[in-house]
This record gives structure tokens, C-alpha cells and sequence, in this order.
């Protein structure tokens, strides 16, 4: 199982560099909230890059979107995947935050402004300030109103509605201007976009998990994408699964996707915050066994720690630390390395210094960072 898992996630050994955009999508995304980990995660995978190209795929050639994916958080998805992933999750109950009294809008309220995002988007990139005058001049003055907490602040009110308006295909991200964020419309990225019928995104998007994290359960697909456990188990019912036993527990793969690699896992990886090889594989202690359930998980959540990837199970985390062109790796390791594991964790070292443009250094001990936010 877990040598599937790193050969499917271009883990057991780096794909090409012209398929950026297909290992982004094999992956099912790369969380993206902050975008140095995102260009590690892909660059891990993928021989030879730099964040250059990861930034060229995103802002210039457009074979990758940045928008919110799985559970509402911001990723970078394959363009070419966006039909699927806006019909799947556009027909998604809305996030448990927007709703009942923690709701600041109405269901109207949240349609037009949607309306008013996909209108403002259409053939421009507009910042968070500009894109708020353009909903309140569509919509009304409520729309405008700060009464939505974040970050020790408060937010205008129809920005509660941007993870549903990202869902129905109404905005993504757009570059940078200057250190400001831009919004956009997805159809900028794909010329023709139109979403894919929920009854075929919904069962088509089950498949593309279980071949990337299968076999899996409809309870480890529910925390992936952050939906009720009914839900999952109906979306399993309807994707034309396969039942599996894994350590006499009961799994599904895609049908006819039963093949396991020959051999143990083997290697050795260095993999950011965040990364969808730590989030979406379950049993978690399969993944994070003994003293890796301990230190780099939170309350079970994985995610919040880079980690040290040992033949496909967590074997350590570790920080880094940027200063200019420097970058200061610190790995703690939950038990001995072997001289071949410190040999292949120094190469992991300089790759990922190759992937960040940086010239690294790498120190073993205790990490005392904690975990990121």
C-alpha cells in the first residue's frame, strides 16, 4: 500500500519535467496557502525544477490554477482538471461556517454575490480592495459591511461567500501585484471552461483520490475533502469501486486498480508543510508510526509539520530557516539513520536548495519551531 501511494505521488522517483502540470493532478492538488511549501511539494516529485517553473506553469503557460480545493483551503490544481473539480465541489453542502448562526448572509445573499464576483471577474484581476467596491456597487452597501472576523480583524461581509464562489467557478487567483493579491475568473485559465455535471465531477473525483491515496475508506475520503461521513459513503456507492482487505480491514480502490508495486518502499524524502502525501494517506498510524503520531501530527491533524519521509512513513520533521540565498535546514530524526539514509537525506537537502533557488545547509537535532498554523 504505501509503496503505491509514493510511486502514484512521483515519490518513489521524480517524473519528468514536462509533467509539472500532470503530477500537480496525480496528486490531486498541492495545498497552496503558502507557496514556498507548494513549490516544494511539486518539486519533490518532479526532476530537475525550480520554483521558477512552478511559477511559470501558475502565472504564464496557466497549465496550473491556484484556487481553494479540498476542505476550502487554497491549492494549486491542474487547469486542465478545473471542469471537474468545480462541478464536484460546487455541489457540496456549504462550509459548516457559513451556515446556521455562523452565517452573515442569506442564501440569496450568497447568489448574488457570487453573481456579482463572476461579473466583476470575467475580463479582469482585481484585488481583494477593488473586487469589494464591485460587489458592493452590484449587490448593496450590506455586502461591504465589516462583520466577518479574521485574523484579529474583520473582513467585509461577502467574503464569507469566496470558498462557495471558488466552488461554483466564479473567481480564482490571479498574480500578484506587487505584494497584493489579485482574483480572477477560472475561465481566464481555460479558455471554454465550463463545469462538469455533478454526477459525473462527484464520482470521477472519488476515483481520482483512491488512485492517488487508495485503498482508502469512505470515513478517510470524508476528512480529505471535509464532508459528512453519508456523504462519502454515498459518492462510494456511485463510483464504480472495488472492495479490497487491507490488514483484514475492509478498503476500496477504483475497480480493476488492484496492482502493488513489487518490493518494499524505499527512499528517502523531505517533504514541506502541508503535503498531500501526509494529509490524504490514512490508517494515520500506518503513516505516522510511534513516536511520528506523537511529534508530527496535531491532535491527529497531519499537515502542520514538514516532515522527514523514511521508505513511506514519517521519520522525523524538520524546519527551515531562510536568510537571503542561504537556507538553514534543521532535521530531527526519530531514531538512528543509517550512512545510506544521511547520504540520501543530504542529497534531499540540496535538492530542495535547488528548488528554492537557495544554497542550503543541514544540521541534526532537535527541532524547536513549532507547528505551522
Amino acid at each position: 500500500m504505501v509503496a503505491r501511494r509514493l510511486r502514484r505521488h512521483g515519490l518513489a522517483a521524480p517524473a519528468p519535467a514536462t509533467d509539472l502540470a500532470e503530477v500537480v493532478s496525480a496528486m490531486c492538488g498541492a495545498h497552496a496557502q503558502v507557496m514556498s511549501a507548494a513549490e516544494a511539494s511539486i518539486g519533490v516529485r518532479v526532476a530537475g525544477i525550480t520554483r521558477a517553473d512552478v511559477r511559470q506553469a501558475l502565472w504564464t503557460d496557466r497549465t496550473v490554477v491556484k484556487t481553494r480545493g479540498p476542505r476550502g483551503t487554497v491549492h494549486l490544481l491542474a487547469a486542465a482538471d478545473l471542469p471537474m473539480w468545480v462541478g464536484a465541489l460546487g455541489a457540496l453542502p456549504s462550509p459548516p461556517y457559513a451556515t446556521g448562526a455562523n452565517a452573515l448572509m442569506t442564501p440569496d445573499q450568497v447568489d448574488k454575490v457570487v453573481t456579482a464576483i463572476a461579473a466583476a471577474l470575467k475580463d479582469a484581476e482585481l484585488t481583494s480592495e477593488e473586487l469589494t467596491a464591485e460587489v458592493v456597487a452590484r449587490t448593496g452597501p450590506w455586502a461591504g459591511e465589516r462583520v466577518m472576523e479574521a485574523f484579529q480583524d474583520k473582513w467585509p461581509r461577502w467574503m464569507q461567500a469566496m470558498e462557495v464562489a471558488s466552488r461554483r467557478g466564479a473567481m480564482c487567483f490571479g498574480a500578484n501585484r506587487g505584494r497584493q493579491t489579485t482574483y480572477t475568473s477560472p475561465a481566464r485559465w481555460l479558455p471554454g471552461f465550463t463545469p462538469m455535471p455533478p454526477d459525473a465531477a462527484l464520482p470521477e473525483l472519488v476515483r481520482r483520490y483512491l488512485h492517488a491515496y487508495g485503498p482508502a475508506t469512505p470515513a478517510h475520503f470524508a476528512k480529505w475533502l471535509a464532508i459528512g461521513p453519508r456523504w462519502a459513503r454515498d459518492l462510494f456507492e456511485r463510483a464504480g469501486l472495488e472492495p479490497v482487505t487491507v490488514d483484514g480491514e475492509p478498503a476500496w480502490v477504483v475497480a480493476g486498480d488492484t496492482d502493488l508495486p513489487a518490493g518494499r518502499p524505499r527512499g528517502v524524502r523531505l517533504l514541506p508543510y502541508f503535503d498531500a502525501y501526509g494529509i490524504g494517506c490514512h490508517p494515520r498510524e500506518k503513516v505516522f508510526p510511534g513516536r511520528a503520531g506523537e511529534r508530527a501530527l496535531n491532535r491527529g491533524q497531519a499537515g502542520n509539520y514538514a516532515v522527514l519521509l523514511v521508505d513511506g512513513t514519517v521519520a522525523g520533521i524538520w524546519h527551515q530557516k531562510r536568510s537571503g540565498k542561504r537556507i538553514a535546514v534543521t532535521v530531527e530524526a526519530f531514531g538512528t539513520l543509517s550512512p545510506a539514509r544521511l547520504k540520501a537525506l543530504g542529497e534531499q537537502v540540496e535538492r530542495l536548495g535547488e528548488i528554492l533557488e537557495g544554497t542550503p545547509t543541514l544540521t541534526l537535532g532537535e527541532v524547536t519551531v513549532g507547528g505551522h498554523a
